[in-house]
């Protein structure tokens, strides 16, 4: 079963094949359930032209923020710009291709790219910016926009533990858009915190199963705190 082990020795090899002006899916919100080596390791390449597809872009300094700083992404599409100066001021200045789709449109537009549905119609966006250019539609007396699925050359995906097959578990509120982002890329990445072995996980706690997960790697992570918030000692 050797052939079924997603195992890779380092990070150089997890994310090669990543080429530049590719489109790249990452999990994560803000910096929660980020796969924050996996950033880097693009960080380390230097990969330029980017189309990135995340909730946001990270922090100034932490996240896909990092990725700013040498301008390697050419285009974002989230549905939060957040607390990042460098974002904003590449946006502000021309310099970065923005383009904001609500959060649970772009979670959609993920899980529809992973299962093979290339576009849907929702109501979310009607009447706004978000929905110019597109296709609308009347539905038992509800307007509609027509929205494209994603997908991505690459996904970068942060899970809590895995087993050497690539079915994965995610921990708490970092699944959030994790499981989406790993349907939807034609390579995709897994960074873990525990990989077992085949069989130790119980099946009904699988989150996302292995036939999605391309290359798996084992790391530790530092889980940078976005606001930290603390009571007053008394």
């Amino acid at each position: 079963m050797a052939g079924f082990n997603k195992v890779v020795g380092s990070y150089e090899e997890a994310m090669a094949g990543l080429e530049d002006n590719m489109t790249l899916i990452s999990g994560g919100f803000g910096l929660c359930g980020i796969p924050e080596n996996l950033i880097a390791e693009i960080q380390r390449k230097g990969t330029k032209g980017l189309t990135l597809v995340s909730n946001n872009c990270g922090t100034t300094n932490d996240g896909l923020g990092v990725l700013l700083h040498n301008r390697q992404i050419k285009k974002m599409v989230a549905s939060y710009v957040g607390e990042n100066e460098i974002f904003e001021a590449q946006m502000m200045a021309g310099e970065l291709e923005v383009e904001l789709t609500p959060q649970g449109t772009l979670a959609e537009k993920m899980r529809a790219g992973g299962a093979g549905i290339p576009a849907f119609f929702t109501a979310t966006g009607y009447g706004t910016l978000v929905a110019e250019g597109k296709e609308t539609r009347e539905i038992n007396g509800r307007h509609y926009i027509l929205e494209p699925a994603i997908t991505g050359d690459f996904a970068i995906v942060k899970a809590w533990k895995a087993d050497t097959y690539g079915n994965l578990v995610f921990r708490k509120t970092a699944r959030n858009f994790n499981p989406m982002a790993a349907t939807a890329g034609k390579i995709t990445v897994v960074e873990v915190e525990e990989i077992v072995q085949p069989g130790e996980l119980d099946p009904d706690h699988i989150h996302t199963p292995g036939i999605y997960v391309d290359r798996l790697i084992q790391g530790t992570f530092k889980k940078t705190i976005e606001q930290r918030t603390v009571r007053c000692a008394d």
